[in-house]
This record gives C-alpha cells, structure tokens and sequence, in this order.
C-alpha cells in the first residue's frame, strides 16, 4: 500500500504572508517540513515526498533545495484541494497532507497517521491529536482543538474554547452531542495537530463537496468532511504540537530547534 506526503504551501497566508519561506534557523521553514518528510519516507513509512504550491518563489526554493514540488492552481480554498488536484496523477493508495508549518514532526508521528487507513480499508480520512501543554491553550484562537468518541472518531474541531466557556452567540459544530458525550462522560479537549491522510478515491472526490458552514467559520478545512457525514480517525501521539502560524510561533519554534 504506497503512501505519498504532499505538503501545500501558499505564500500569501493572511496570518502570516510569505509563511513557507520565512526563515528558521538560516533554513525556510517549507524546508524543514520537506526534511521531516523525507526522514519518513527513508524509514519506510512514506513512499514519496512532494510539495505543492501556486507560487513562483515557493516552487524555485524547493525545487534548489533538491525536493520533488509541484505547481497548482491558484484558485483552491484549502491545502486539502490544493493536493486533491496534485492526487489526480498520483497512483498512491492513501495520500497525506503534511502542513507546511509544521517542522517538528517526527517520523513516529507520521507512521501514526498512517496506520489506521492502512488497518480499516473502509476509512476515507484521518488526523491526530495530541494533548494540550498548557489549560489556557484552551483558549487559544489560532490553535485547532479537537473532542472525538470513544472509539477515538472526531465529534469536533473547533478553535472555540470547548466544552466549555463558549462565548455568547457564537457556536461549533456537533455541539449538542459533544455536549451530550461531555456530561455522560467527560470529554477531553486535545490539540488537534495540523497533519491528515486520505484515501484516495475520497481525496479526489473532497473538492466536488460544498464548503460548509462550519468549515468556513471556523476556518478548518478537516469540517467539510465531518459536516458530510464522513468519518475521520484521530489517534493521540506524543508530540509536542508547535505550529508556526505568527511570527511570533516562529521565535518559539527557533528556540526549541536551537535548543536541539
């Protein structure tokens, strides 16, 4: 069963415009993703590394810095149709979507994503999470959060403090179960971390489905599956999630390889 790991990256990011070429360490950040993938593919976890992108600047740097890149169109609404349209030529059974602001991943993590469409043939679509440092990231609007079932299938992602603590007249999806869940239970709330695999049949057909509510509201692409009714995985790793979506996330993130 091949694997292909397509990282999109755009340049012009509202939060952070030119995010993919910012310098980390000496190194543009699309870089050190690219080099996490690749430790992937050398363990045998992935079969093939590629990035795919709509800029000129973003497709000269990693095609010098010796990875696979393709050119896309630039008229995709999210990173998961920008790869659907690259997933059209490619063979590979389950394609992954490796964020381009993510550049400590690990190798463990990437097999992780993996693994439960390698197990159930019948999953269109995973994610993973992880647990979340600090209470008051909770809080954090530019941290995706995430409540699943117990058998570990998403209910929501939501950059909304949930479960609780929702602020007046706004809303997430699935909140009466995940409210219902929560009070017979106790859910957990996790980080979710920026990273989805995709099988490819559904990969392809994921563009031909309406933008929803929540998806755009929220601003996470991974909604528009759940909100049509499409399953999603969402193991927990160990990994300490540290996307890079301010300037300021890439201080941080300097710091923790610096300290490597």
């Amino acid at each position: 069963m091949r694997v292909t790991a397509v990282i999109p990256a755009r340049f012009g990011s509202t939060r952070f415009p030119g995010k993919p070429l910012a310098l980390l360490v000496g190194k543009p950040l699309i870089l050190h993703v690219a080099e996490r993938a690749e430790e992937a593919r050398r363990a045998g976890v992935l079969d093939r590394v590629l990035v795919a992108t709509d800029d000129d600047r973003i497709f000269r740097t990693v095609r010098e810095g010796g990875f696979e890149v393709r050119m896309t169109s630039s008229d995709h609404a999210t990173g998961t149709d920008r790869i659907a349209e690259v997933a059209q030529e490619l063979p590979d059974e389950i394609i992954c979507n490796v964020q381009g602001d993510e550049p400590l991943l690990e190798v463990a993590v990437i097999e992780a994503l993996v693994r439960p469409l390698r197990d159930d043939p019948e999953l269109p679509m995973g994610t993973l999470k992880t647990t979340l440092e600090r209470p008051e990231d909770r809080f954090e609007p530019n941290r995706g959060k995430v409540v699943v079932d117990e058998w570990d299938r998403a209910l929501t992602f939501t950059r909304l403090p949930i479960v609780e603590d929702v602020p007046p007249g706004q809303e997430y999806f699935n909140r009466a179960r995940v409210e219902a869940e929560h009070a017979r239970r106790g859910l957990v709330v996790y980080s979710d971390i920026g990273v989805y695999a995709y099988r490819r049949p559904f990969l392809l057909s994921y563009p031909k489905l309406s933008r929803t509510p929540f998806e755009q509201s929220e601003r996470l692409e991974q909604l528009r599956a759940l909100e049509h009714g499409y399953p999603i995985a969402v193991p927990t790793v160990s990994h300490r999630a540290l996307e890079v979506d301010t300037p300021e996330d890439l201080e941080r993130v300097e710091e923790v390889l610096k300290s490597r």
